[in-house]
């Protein structure tokens, strides 16, 4: 890796320090009584107030470091921009880490030290860049460099070297028996930071654990890296190995895939082609920023013009296999007690009946929903209805299943008949698992 950094030069003091001996300033308390403090008093009362903390200099701090720091903590992100210390998130919150405030010299030659030549013309002529590093052999990150308030800032996504099994995530058998499809279009979807990745990702090692098949990956950047074992995997990364998804979906075709995994179907080009894909004959895997599965399907038939939708809609309809819409909860105390766990997934799973096919092909697809809750013995489930069973099991509160529910008048009505982990039912006696 190339190392270029900037002219050294004096590093600035911290946002909100004294400049001269890079203490905090604090202006004292004024007393209630009006009169002026002794001075020892004025220094108890602000020592008291402003317990010193003593921070580590950012200027010998090498990413490694702050990276080590996160995956000992069990988190999930690091966060690094001028005028704040290093940022975490662990189990969905944002802790700062003990070092002084970043100054933009600092985040600067930290990330740069870790660029390329080319990587770093790059960054400097589009002002952002994705890319990926690894931590020795301990985990690798999914990276997100940007301008902010004119400086460099970066986010940084945590991937473990290991990928974790169906098992292990807790996912329904539902989700297994999908791994067994030969043909079509199976999507995962949900918001930014929902654990997308993660399920297409066991669910492709699962293929390849079980199945002799060929799978190509196209991906920006490439996240889990899935060593050969049964299949064989070819994973291709945007803007090192190829220029872009819909360039590597056409050339794919000629590659003899039997699975196809699309990182992300972020325009008409690449939809229409992993559509197309799946029309001949091939799985394809693909992830689309929607939370369930009828805003899915209107969003890929949103991306095409008014002439073409009806093609769109019968080809769907034709291909489609299944949604899963996705998104991470914090889980209830208790929960956490016991297994350590701070997050769970909650999912909405689609399975492209003949109902469903002919709702996509005469353009109702506000109906699905309505099918997916009267199909459960078919597997499906609907995200409000999963909320309610780890409600029930115990995993999340009540709070968390109310807050983050579809339909908030059919979810507590479900929530009211349901008993919670410590015997009583109700919404009205209902209290969060642990507390």
């Amino acid at each position: 890796m190339a190392e270029s950094y900037l002219p050294n030069q004096q590093r600035p003091p911290a946002f909100g320090t004294n400049g001269a001996n890079g203490t905090a300033a604090k202006m004292p308390a004024m007393p209630q009584s009006g009169t002026m403090p002794s001075a020892p008093m004025q220094n108890a009362q602000v020592t008291e107030a402003r317990p010193q903390v003593k921070k580590k200099p950012m200027e010998e701090v090498h990413i490694d470091e702050l990276l080590e720091t996160l995956v000992e903590l069990g988190g999930t992100d690091l966060h690094i921009s001028q005028g704040v210390p290093p940022t975490v998130r662990v189990n969905g919150e944002l802790e700062q880490l003990p070092y002084e405030d970043v100054t933009p010299l600092d985040v600067q030659q930290m990330m740069y030290g870790i660029l390329t030549d080319e990587q770093i013309q790059k960054f400097e002529s589009t002002w952002e860049l994705d890319f990926a590093y690894a931590l020795q052999k301990r985990a690798r990150f999914r990276v997100n460099l940007y301008r902010d308030k004119g400086s460099v800032a970066t986010a940084m996504r945590l991937i473990p070297f290991n990928i974790p099994t169906m098992e292990q995530l807790g996912l329904p058998a539902t989700i297994e028996k999908l791994t067994h499809v030969r043909r079509g279009l199976i999507l995962v979807t949900g918001p930014t930071g929902s654990g997308k990745s993660t399920t297409l990702a066991s669910m492709l090692k699962h293929i390849n654990d079980t199945r002799s098949e060929h799978i190509l990956t196209i991906e920006d950047p490439i996240e889990y890296v899935h060593p050969p074992n049964k299949s064989i995997v070819h994973q291709r990364e945007l803007g090192q190995d190829t220029k872009s998804f819909a360039n590597a979906l056409r050339a794919a075709l000629r590659e003899d895939p039997d699975i196809i995994l699309v990182g992300e179907m972020r325009d008409l080009e690449t939809i229409s082609l992993a559509v197309s894909a799946a029309e001949t004959g091939h799985l394809v895997f693909g992830t689309l920023h929607t939370n369930s599965a009828a805003t899915s399907v209107d969003r890929i038939v949103d991306s095409f013009p008014s002439g073409d939708k009806d093609q769109i809609r019968l080809q769907l309809s034709n291909n489609i296999q299944a949604i899963i819409s996705q998104m991470l909860l914090p889980t209830s105390p208790s929960y956490k007690a016991q297994t350590g766990k701070g997050r769970i997934a909650s999912q909405e799973i689609m399975i492209a009946s003949s109902a469903i096919r002919n709702l996509i092909r005469e353009a109702k697809a506000h109906q699905i929903a309505s099918i997916i809750q009267t199909s459960g013995n078919a597997g499906m489930i609907t995200a409000d209805r999963s909320l309610t069973n780890l409600y029930q099991e115990g995993k999340i509160t009540h709070e968390t299943a109310l807050s983050r529910a579809h339909n908030h008048e059919e979810i507590k009505r479900m929530l009211a008949g349901v008993e919670d982990p410590s015997g009583k039912a109700g919404p009205s006696s209902a209290r969060p698992p642990g507390r």
